[in-house]
């Protein structure tokens, strides 16, 4: 037996509530009442989700190289975070990669399009003069995803021991 389909109210309209427009087009998908689906706008949207994906990538890459740069730059500064910072922006990358296998294409171009800002961060961060970082990434992306690549090592700077000394009598 059919399952009856229910009627429904009246339709919200895309402009006026997008919420109430983005459940009631899943509910049509669902019940395949195709000939009730506002296509323009769904298409739209979906391309649209499909743009944040890339747009999370790129900027997943801009803090990876960002790091990178303050890690070369500042060595004096280095710490564990920026250390964690560039470890869990190499993963999240390749989860992302791995959950969305359509951005692979476009990776070296994301990559490229992510250092403008990357180095615009890493001079306001690391307080050193904007003309001080290259002009174009010094980083292949393969360099930049590979756990071994630490650009000018990987040690870490010498910290004081100040209170950390017992007093002698």
């Amino acid at each position: 037996m059919a399952r009856a389909k229910r009627e429904l109210p009246t339709l919200p309209r895309y402009e006026a509530d997008f919420y109430g427009w983005a459940l009631q087009q899943a509910l049509l998908l669902r019940e395949r009442r195709f000939d009730l689906l506002d296509l323009e706008n769904l298409a739209e949207e979906v391309e649209d989700l499909a743009r944040r994906h890339a747009d999370a990538l790129q900027g997943r890459f801009e803090v990876l190289v960002q790091h990178l740069l303050k890690w070369k730059f500042q060595p004096s500064e280095r710490s564990h975070g920026w250390a964690g910072t560039i470890r869990r922006e190499r993963d999240k990358i390749a989860r992302l990669l791995e959950k969305n296998p359509g951005l692979k294409p476009r990776r070296f171009e994301l990559f490229a399009e992510a250092f403008d800002g990357a180095r615009a961060g890493a001079a306001i961060e690391s307080d050193l003069p904007f003309e001080d970082f290259p002009e174009v990434c010094p980083y292949t992306l393969d360099q930049a995803m590979d756990p071994a690549f630490w650009p000018g090592g990987e040690a870490m700077p010498e910290r004081s021991r100040r209170g950390r000394h017992r007093k002698s009598g």
